[in-house]
């Protein structure tokens, strides 16, 4: 064991385009890490202790059983981080024994989620963590790529689906152009029990991450609407169009990449007018799909939010919708408060975020 100290932090998410489509093969998104932030604080003992003290969950010990995890104390709320553990347990091969501390500012001060992907943050930083603690730290601790891939794998043995592009932000930060992998051929690999030490290694069909560089008279502005959204219940009626409305879920799917192309396109060439653009373009293709799949993707806030940016620039919709956050994109710096302000006399919450370069980070 590597007997020392770290501490890790993740950064949070927002998705600006291709929400929904990019849980298919092939279809680009843009997804941007944001500087609030999960920390795990690990140090190698003799005890196992697993402490997160904002969800009232400490001194929580574990044993090692074969490749299984068992927890002291039960909760579901412990069922993704038994993942983690039981992913780390088999691709070091090591009884890792550690004491975790787990803060995070990716939720409001009263327990509500800000929709900042706080799960895949967690899974980055606590793969990165037990990776430093492992005799395989020298080999894969600074290797981000690695990391994606088990936090993913990690991800895919808890839940069995998604698109993984908020895992993708918080371990290599920055802006990002993110098409998902196929998911099939990894659930396959996971189910032939290929050791995960050569799935790492290996190349993941369809996979895409590359950076973009927004352009500098842009700015990017964040708006909370104060409630909280719930994925996973929006993501099945929308994919159950793939089976219901095959036709209008593929012409969702050519819209929604379209729109996603033009915003690259602005990206590459320095040009906020077709960034402008396609985030509007994106926003229609939401508000299609929201209607053939009975969804309330945009609210009402959401929909206070994009109007009052629109004089200035574009906004939408940021992941699921139904609450959470939205995003704006306006051309001139001395309009920021104007669109605060706006943002405030509906009832939103500005939050004041930054884009870090750098992922995840080891202190």
């Amino acid at each position: 064991m590597n007997a020392q100290r770290y501490l890790v932090q993740a950064p949070g998410k927002l998705f600006i385009a291709g929400e929904y489509a990019v849980t298919e093969p092939d279809q680009d998104s843009i997804v941007v890490a944001v500087d609030r932030y999960l920390a795990v604080d690990i140090q190698s003992s003799n005890l196992n202790r697993l402490d997160l003290p904002q969800l009232n969950l400490t001194d929580i010990g574990w044993s090692y059983d074969g490749m299984n995890i068992l927890f002291t104390k039960t909760d579901k709320r412990l069922d993704f981080i038994k993942s983690i553990f039981e992913t780390i347990l088999a691709f070091t091969g090591e009884e890792i024994k550690v004491h975790l501390a787990v803060t995070s500012e990716l939720d409001h001060q009263t327990g509500r989620k800000y929709g900042l992907g706080s799960s895949a943050a967690l899974s980055v930083a606590l793969v990165t963590a037990l990776l430093m603690c492992s005799s395989k730290h020298q080999h894969y601790a600074d290797n981000k790529m690695a990391i994606f891939k088990l936090a993913s794998i990690a991800h895919f043995k808890a839940q069995g689906n998604g698109s993984c592009a908020d895992i993708a932000a918080s371990t290599f930060g920055g802006w990002l152009n993110y098409r998902t992998f196929d998911s099939e051929w990894l659930v396959n690999q996971l189910k032939q029990e290929i050791e995960l030490e050569d799935l790492v290694k290996a190349d993941w069909p369809a996979l895409k991450i590359s950076p973009l560089q927004l352009p500098e008279n842009l700015h990017f502005l964040v708006g909370w609407t104060g409630s909280s959204a719930s994925t996973a219940p929006l993501v099945t009626k929308v994919r159950a169009l793939k089976r219901d409305k095959p036709q209008c879920y593929q012409a969702f799917l050519q819209n929604s990449q379209k729109a996603v192309s033009c915003i690259l396109a602005g990206f590459s060439q320095g040009e906020p007018t077709l960034i402008l653009s396609g985030v509007e373009a994106n926003r229609q293709a939401l508000k299609r799909i929201a209607i053939e799949a009975s969804v309330n993707i945009e609210t009402s806030r959401l929909s206070a939010l994009i109007k009052s940016a629109e004089p200035f620039g574009a906004g939408k919709t940021s992941g699921a919708g139904a609450g959470d956050c939205g995003i704006a994109l306006i051309n001139r710096k001395r309009d920021i408060q104007t669109v605060y302000h706006a943002w405030q006399e509906a009832g939103i919450e500005p939050l004041p975020l930054n884009v870090p370069t750098t992922g995840v980070k080891i202190f």
